[in-house]
């Protein structure tokens, strides 16, 4: 009887947390499918009839086409300078020692302990310098800089649970360091690599403080920008609003049923080691 109540009690919990989660989603995706006027008069009700214009309209009239492509374009592209450069780094930092060697990983480090907005002045500066501001390129640049000590931290943790053996066995054969990165330790960073992306994706897909900073002109905006400036000063359609969210979201939840196995096994090996 003990078992039966605890499994109760257990479910309970997994289903109202669950309903927490799916219920704003839910609301959401109802919402978007509301003119504002339904929107107010009943607003946890659900439509009357599915009203697609706000969705219709962010794409043909608001230019949420070119935002969505450049936030696609933003996050892919910073995505793969962070796997590109952070996996090498990490198997010299896991795989080799040399002067100064922990010194300079802690250097890297710190970008994850110093929060990057305390230098955006500087960052804005430096951008405006270059003449890379107002374009993807310095978003792009950015969340890179920004994702890559994550980046190595994550990856030198998993290739220090490589047995040292196999590299030993590898360079007997005649393997050079290239071939065993790419050959080798690449493959077997796979759900660490996944895990990695998963942890950079929303942040890189949401983020509204450097677009904000450095993005003027219409043809640079990413979906947050253009998501806020969907609030007007004494009047704002929340239909559109909720349309612009639910699309926003998309991509998100997308690319976690893409990655989420290796997103676990990664997380279970990181598990494991400690």
């Amino acid at each position: 009887m003990k078992k039966i109540i605890t499994r109760i009690l257990l479910y309970s919990v997994l289903l109202a947390y669950i309903a927490t989660i799916v219920y704003p989603m839910f609301l959401m995706v109802v919402t978007s499918l509301k003119p504002n006027q339904d929107i107010f008069q009943r607003p946890l009700g659900l439509p009357t009839s599915i009203y697609v214009e706000n969705f219709t309209y962010l794409f043909t009239r608001a230019n949420y086409g070119t935002y969505f492509l450049n936030s696609i374009i933003v996050v892919l592209v910073s995505l793969a300078l962070i796997v590109m450069l952070s996996s090498p780094a990490a198997f010299v930092f896991a795989g080799y020692r040399f002067k100064w060697d922990q010194l300079l990983y802690l250097y890297f480090i710190a970008g994850m302990i110093i929060p990057i907005r305390l230098g955006t002045i500087s960052v804005l500066k430096m951008f405006v310098a270059m003449k890379l501001n107002d374009t993807i390129l310095c978003l792009i640049l950015i969340n890179s800089a920004i994702g890559i000590p994550l980046g190595i931290f994550i990856l030198t943790d998993f290739i220090r649970m490589i047995p040292a053996d196999l590299f030993s066995s590898a360079r007997i054969d005649g393997c050079s360091e290239p071939n065993i990165f790419l050959k080798i330790v690449l493959p077997l960073l796979k759900p660490a690599i996944a895990a990695l992306a998963i942890v950079n994706f929303i942040p890189i897909w949401n983020d509204f403080w450097f677009p904000l900073i450095l993005i003027k002109s219409d043809a640079a905006k990413t979906i947050p920008l253009a998501t806020a400036q969907l609030f007007g000063q004494f009047r704002t359609n929340f239909g559109l609003v909720f349309a612009a969210l639910t699309m926003a979201s998309i991509p998100i939840i997308l690319f976690y049923l893409l990655f989420s196995k290796f997103f676990t096994k990664g997380l279970f090996q990181g598990a494991v080691k400690g």
